[in-house]
């Protein structure tokens, strides 16, 4: 069976920097995991060679669903089933989520099932008072991932890259963030969160958290390495 995303020996260089050099995870569908590491190590790469980035060299392979999408232009790799959730979600001034969101249903393989899961995502997430603003603008940092989330149960992808959903946000966002990433957990859906901290890992339940340091994943296993992380900082890794 295939796994939601499979890395595998993934390198990239900028120039003459070598950035990633030889990454290899794994997510299963049905789980969390979180990469964490300090500002440096390589996760922004990692994110920008697997959404198609072409201002890098890159090397190896990265299956979506068994799909490789390395060498796929950003469409295509969105169509395997890959999404992302970005750090500083960009505003779109004269677009509304409701725009987006029937764009969304209407070229999906299934438009009644897309058409049904975004009325259940509204409801859950309480998405009515945003549907007929502009993407993003005028938001909060916690609203802004929570339209991010939303997009996310509407699209339905295999794998859902989260890059540092947490930034900028306060405690109670960032308990709320988590607890909607929790509540969009499924058999059919892997999620790989990016984070510098641990703080939102507090208030999930990550399957597996990986250790990224220099270019490579220097470690992996439970949430007691983010524990670990909490308490001795990167060092006691690196």
């Amino acid at each position: 069976m295939s796994n939601a995303l499979e890395i595998t020996n993934l390198r990239a260089r900028l120039g003459d920097l070598e950035i990633l050099k030889g990454i290899d995870v794994t997510v299963p569908f049905g789980e969390v995991h979180a990469l964490m590491g300090p500002n440096g190590s390589g996760k922004s790469t990692l994110t920008h060679v697997l959404m198609g980035n072409d201002a890098y060299d890159a090397s190896g392979s990265a299956l979506v669903g068994g799909t490789e999408i390395m060498g796929l232009p950003v469409h295509e790799r969105a169509r395997t089933g890959l999404f992302e959730a970005f750090q500083y979600p960009t505003e779109v001034p004269g677009v509304s989520l409701d725009d987006l969101i029937v764009e969304m249903t209407d070229v999906a393989t299934d438009p009644s099932a897309a058409r049904t899961r975004s009325e259940d995502a509204s409801r859950l997430l309480d998405m009515d008072r945003f549907m007929d603003r502009a993407i993003n603008a005028g938001l909060s940092g916690g609203e802004k991932k929570r339209s991010e989330m939303f997009q996310l149960a509407v699209a339905a992808p295999k794998i859902a890259i989260l890059d540092e959903i947490d930034s900028g946000l306060d405690i109670d966002a960032v308990r709320e963030v988590a607890a909607m990433v929790e509540t969009l957990r499924s058999p059919s859906l892997g999620v790989l969160i990016i984070t510098h901290y641990s703080r939102i890992l507090r208030y999930m339940n990550p399957d597996r958290v990986h250790v990224m340091i220099g270019g490579r994943v220097v470690e992996s296993g439970g949430p007691e390495i983010a524990e670990r992380l909490e308490s001795e900082g990167y060092a006691a890794i690196a």
